[in-house]
């Protein structure tokens, strides 16, 4: 294998894309735990060594997609949403089914979240932390405005909370609801338990539905939004 070193800016952003792209397409065949730095590094034509010139590791590299996944996200709900009348409830239904069904259309968003804590956290510098939650913290900022804009009534604190509970139950929702083939087989088996296997965009879409009925009750509660 050949490897001509990148040597301008520009040629080390474009190498950088080149893995960050192909990380991508094999998301969409593969999920988070199958993808190894090795497979990577041959998908790429580059070897292991020469990607990890370009981050530190496979965690620093999905941490970057999911960066990158939660921006395009935001973009599309930007694009989508729009003021709708009716009443509290009724708008906070249609915000709770628009947040589950975006989500439910983003895979690879879902796989990344769902490995953040426990996976893509765990192999990275402090510097890489730090700029990875910052940039998570933009996101969330511009979240919280989009979902103000359609409902004001639940102020910054209670928009803040409504996407840390809705991305939660993301988290955990999506690998329950995308069983292993056992489990699959299993619920085929016995219909009886059918019903045990999550819905992702039902489970979503309820737990948003009752948070924001929940933050807009209590919005004046000052101990429910105490840090």
């Amino acid at each position: 294998m050949t490897f001509q070193r990148a040597r301008t800016d520009e040629q080390r952003t474009q190498r950088r894309r080149q893995i960050l792209d192909t990380a991508a397409a094999m998301l969409r065949e593969m999920p988070v735990a199958e993808l190894s730095l090795n497979a990577l590094s041959r998908r790429a034509c580059l070897a292991k060594a020469n990607v990890l010139r370009y981050f530190e590791s496979r965690e620093a590299i999905l941490l970057e997609l999911l960066d990158t996944e939660i921006q395009e996200w935001i973009r599309e709900l930007d694009r989508t949403m729009s003021p709708v009348g009716g009443s509290v409830t009724e708008r906070g239904d249609q915000l709770a089914d628009v947040l589950a069904v975006s989500l439910a259309a983003r895979p690879v968003l879902c796989d990344l979240l769902s490995a953040q804590g426990s996976v893509l956290e765990r192999n990275i510098s402090t510097d890489l932390a730090i700029g990875h939650k910052h940039a998570a913290r933009r996101s969330l900022s511009a979240l919280q405005s989009l979902i103000i804009r359609d409902l004001p009534e639940l102020g910054d604190a209670g928009a803040s909370a409504l996407i840390e509970t809705t991305l939660l139950m993301a988290m955990a929702a999506w690998p329950c609801s995308h069983p292993a083939e056992a489990m699959k087989a299993a619920y085929a088996a016995d219909p009886g338990l059918a019903a045990m296997r999550v819905n992702f965009v039902d489970v979503v879409r309820r737990t948003a539905a009752v948070a924001i009925s929940g933050l807009i009750a209590r919005q004046h509660d000052t101990d429910l939004f105490r840090p």
